[in-house]
């Protein structure tokens, strides 16, 4: 269309589109009265037909969500001081609904997530998008992501790409936290991991990646799994490994696919007599515990759960306002660092 005659679109032809009144138009764009999800819905797609949507998030004034419902699996719910990730992650999902007035509503169901009663609950509270955290089973994701619903899979993966997901590039953390290791002398490095959830297992990718980057043999590297990640288990599995093998078998690092781990693994190697870092260095996987709280201070992948959390309301508002249910879906990753502390301090010399 020729420039000069190409005409701006408006709320009135949003209004016309939609078949609604103006005010009603104007609620829903701006989050000013509460309106049935029907219309919402049907506002909205208006808007993206006509392109308003994308003019407007680009102005940063579209407000499409008021309320969103919250599923998270009965098992990694805050219960306890072990459960930082969870606990840290949920508090940074409701810090920041509560400062876009985005009202929370949580799931309360049985004790394993079902599709159903998810999106029954959804519907019940008139909910615009659903957000699943970690629970990434293909029968769950298989019948939310065939609903009507916007939905987004914080600290999760989903292999078959249908639903937008949100995470920690895990892999490439691991491996930064690998080569690290290397880059300091260390080759023979212990991964302490459990057989958990994709993301856990991207990590045991990233360690397998550092060691084939440097062109060293993969045995070099060797994974110790334990029964879960609380620090008891990596005491459990690290006691029966220097029981096995006498010792350390000559590795110098460890590094654990979760600070819970790392804290275990402190332990149980003081306690067996080892020096930390002079007789084998220790590396954490999340970065939520505090630096004052192990001794030595642990060395660390600090994830950015913040971070996390806001990258998942855009993803939801995003797929609301303009991508749609036919969009292509899309997996967001955010980068992490490394935190040098005191149990990984020294170089190796070898």
């Amino acid at each position: 269309m020729d420039r000069r005659t190409e005409r701006k679109i408006g709320i009135k032809d949003v209004s016309k589109e939609a078949g609604v009144a103006l005010s009603t138009v104007s609620h829903v764009l701006n989050g000013t009265a509460p309106i049935s999800a029907e219309v919402r819905i049907k506002v909205l797609e208006a808007a993206r037909r006509l392109g308003y949507l994308a003019k407007r998030q680009q102005k940063g004034a579209i407000a499409s969500l008021s309320t969103i419902y919250l599923a998270v699996p009965p098992g990694n719910l805050p219960h306890n001081d072990i459960n930082l990730v969870s606990w840290t992650l949920l508090t940074a999902l409701s810090r920041e609904c509560e400062r876009r007035g985005i009202k929370i509503v949580a799931h309360n169901g049985s004790p394993e997530l079902n599709a159903a009663e998810i999106l029954a609950g959804a519907k019940a509270v008139n909910a615009e998008g659903i957000i699943l955290v970690y629970d990434d089973n293909p029968k769950l994701l298989r019948p939310l992501a065939a609903s009507n619903y916007a939905i987004v899979l914080l600290n999760g993966e989903d292999p078959t790409m249908s639903v937008d997901t949100v995470a920690p590039a895990n892999r490439y953390a691991a491996r930064l936290a690998t080569q690290w290791l290397l880059s300091r002398g260390h080759r023979r490095i212990l991964h302490l991991t459990w057989r958990g959830r994709s993301t856990i297992m991207r990590r045991l990718d990233g360690f397998h990646d550092a060691y084939m980057e440097q062109n060293l043999p993969l045995d070099l590297g060797r994974t110790i799994y334990a029964d879960g990640y609380e620090p008891d288990h990596a005491r459990e599995a690290l006691r029966s490994f220097i029981s096995r093998h006498g010792g350390l078998d000559g590795h110098t690092a460890v590094f654990c696919a979760a600070d819970n781990l790392a804290i275990g693994a402190l332990s149980e190697l003081q306690a067996q007599g080892f020096q930390i870092p002079g007789d084998i260095a220790v590396v954490g996987f999340d970065g939520v515990a505090p630096g004052d709280l192990t001794v030595p201070s642990l060395t660390t992948v600090r994830v950015p759960l913040d971070s996390l959390a806001v990258a998942t309301l855009k993803a939801l508002e995003q797929r609301l306002s303009i991508s749609g249910h036919d969009h292509p879906t899309q997996r967001i990753e955010l980068g992490c660092r490394l935190i040098e502390r005191d149990s990984a301090a020294s170089n190796l010399l070898r």
